[in-house]
This record gives structure tokens, C-alpha cells and sequence, in this order.
């Protein structure tokens, strides 16, 4: 038998019919509705009606503070609805199969260690550039959460001055969202006007407001990437998420890097980075993994 595995994110819920080895069958996905908890239910309960004569189990990646063992969600990320909800229980609502549930960035992290680029790694971290920043911290072969579930939640870290969270967080300075917004500031556009893709094909073309931009951003997330480095010295630091698809993202961050330690006066060890072996896939894959520590008789 197969499982069902989602990745819900804030715009779409994918999913896909995958085997116990990570091999996927089919894919597909659906808007993310952002009104009220049932319509997201309703939207889990369709797909799985589709499925349910074909799969042994559910595994689902989705935002937020997660204690899987309980199922519980309890800081909901950008799906308000989800707050204090334990979305195991409201499944079973609709199925009596083994569920299992995981915050998306540690899935991610979870997917590396399982079958990617951390898998002979004991430590190590995956950063994931997205609207925000999220990812994971594997300690000693596993993956750490800390005392309340919130280790790897990276876009709370401060990076600047003052006490404006808006204006000193990393999610603020070192996501995706900032790229767009630092294109946007310096070409007078709208926001809804970029995207990645495009922000890349103007950089290619050697524009000069994206190549700074892109520049700012890389410095960002490697003044980030040193002080992780210095407080839990990984073995490697990985780069997920869309944007870690462009090879010229990982040579600017490291450029950047390089610049840092070149002005340090003392031998310290320096941060190793790669992007993530999995991109699309990455949630999909360490949900399952997930699934599968939690069920490994199913």
C-alpha cells in the first residue's frame, strides 16, 4: 500500500500518492483557502476520498509549531485558522489511518537527512528560503526542535538594530519576500508586478537594480549563516526552498561569507554550504519520513 503525503503551503496544498521508498506515483494540488479551518478540511477529506482504496496511511508538511507525537498545531503560522488545533484528531474526523503531521521546514530538513545531502551528516542545518525562513536543525543524527518545539524557526531571528521586529528580522532581510521587495523599492514597481523567476531572468540579463538587490539579500543570509555556524558549528549548511534552484545564489552567499571570515583575525572553522538535494519534493519527502519513524510496521 501507498501513502497519501501533503505539503500545505500558503498558496497551494500539494499532494502526491507515494510509496515507502519516496517513490511518487502521482501528484496534484489544490488552492490553499485562507477563510476558515472546515474549508481546509474539506479541501484534505476530497483528496483523501480520491485515494483512500489505495493507501495505508497520511503524512502532511504543513506551517507552524507542530508536536507531531501529539499532533497538535499550536503557533499556526500563516494559516490563522490552524491555531491550537490538533489536526490528527479533526482527521479522523473522515479516516481512522495512521496520520502523522510535521512542520514544513523540518521536513525538509527531515527529507536531507533521510535520503539527501545530511544523510552521513550527524550535524547539520537546512535553511529554507521561501516567503520567510524556516528549516532545521539535525543534532547528533536527529532532528532537534528544543524545549518548545521552535528550534530552526529562523525568520524570528534579529539581524540589526533597534527592537523593530519588522524591520531587523531575517525573515525581513533574508527571505524571498525581501528580494521581491528590495526589486520593487529600487525599480518603483508593485510587488504583484515580480517574482522570483523574473527577478532571476532580470539578473541574468546583468540588471543592474536585481544584481544589488540580489547582492543585499546575499549578504543577509550570510551574516545569518556565519552566526549559526559559531553557536551550533554544523557540518553543513544547506540552502532549500525555490530560490536555492539558482546556482548564483549559493556563489553570492558564499562570496559573502568568504568577505566575513576574511577580516576575522583568528583560524575559526568555516561554514560549509550546498543547496538542498530535494526542491518541490522536500516537504513531500520528509512528511513521509516523518510517517515513517512515527508507523514503521505500516
Amino acid at each position: 500500500m501507498k501513502k497519501l503525503v501533503f505539503d500545505v503551503g500558503a498558496s497551494a496544498i500539494k499532494y502526491a500518492l507515494m510509496d515507502n521508498d519516496a517513490h511518487i506515483y502521482e501528484k496534484g494540488k489544490e488552492v490553499t483557502p485562507h477563510d476558515h479551518f472546515e474549508h481546509f478540511l474539506t479541501i484534505l477529506q476530497t483528496i483523501y476520498e480520491k485515494y483512500q482504496n489505495e493507501i495505508d496511511g497520511i503524512a502532511l508538511s504543513l506551517p507552524g509549531t507542530i508536536d507531531s507525537e501529539l499532533g497538535q498545531i499550536y503557533a499556526p503560522g500563516g494559516l490563522l485558522y490552524n491555531e491550537n488545533i490538533n489536526l490528527v484528531n479533526e482527521m479522523h474526523r473522515f479516516t481512522q489511518l495512521p496520520i502523522a503531521i510535521e512542520n514544513d521546514g523540518k521536513s525538509a530538513a527531515l527529507a536531507e537527512v533521510w535520503k539527501g545531502h545530511l544523510k552521513d551528516c550527524q550535524n547539520g542545518i537546512v535553511i529554507v528560503v521561501g516567503s520567510g525562513l524556516g528549516g532545521g536543525i539535525i543534532k547528533d543524527g536527529q532532528l532537534w526542535k528544543g524545549e518548545h518545539l521552535f528550534a530552526g524557526e529562523f525568520s524570528y531571528i534579529y539581524q540589526g538594530e533597534g527592537t523593530s521586529f519588522m524591520e531587523n528580522a531575517w525573515a525581513v532581510k533574508g527571505s524571498t519576500t525581501a528580494l521581491i521587495m528590495d526589486v520593487a523599492r529600487r525599480k518603483n514597481l508593485e510587488m504583484s508586478q515580480l517574482d522570483g523567476y523574473r527577478i532571476f531572468g532580470l539578473i541574468e540579463q546583468l540588471d543592474q537594480d536585481a544584481c544589488a538587490a540580489l547582492q543585499t539579500l546575499a549578504q543577509n543570509l550570510a551574516i545569518g549563516i556565519y552566526n549559526l555556524q559559531c553557536i551550533l558549528d554544523p557540518q553543513k549548511i544547506l540552502i532549500g526552498g525555490g530560490i536555492s534552484q539558482q546556482p548564483i545564489l549559493i556563489e553570492k552567499i558564499q562570496e559573502e561569507l568568504n568577505k566575513i571570515y576574511e577580516n576575522i583575525p583568528f583560524d575559526i572553522p568555516h561554514a560549509y554550504i550546498e543547496n538542498c538535494c530535494y526542491y518541490n519534493d522536500s516537504n513531500l519527502i520528509g512528511a513521509l519520513y516523518r510517517f515513517l519513524m512515527m508507523y514503521p510496521s505500516e
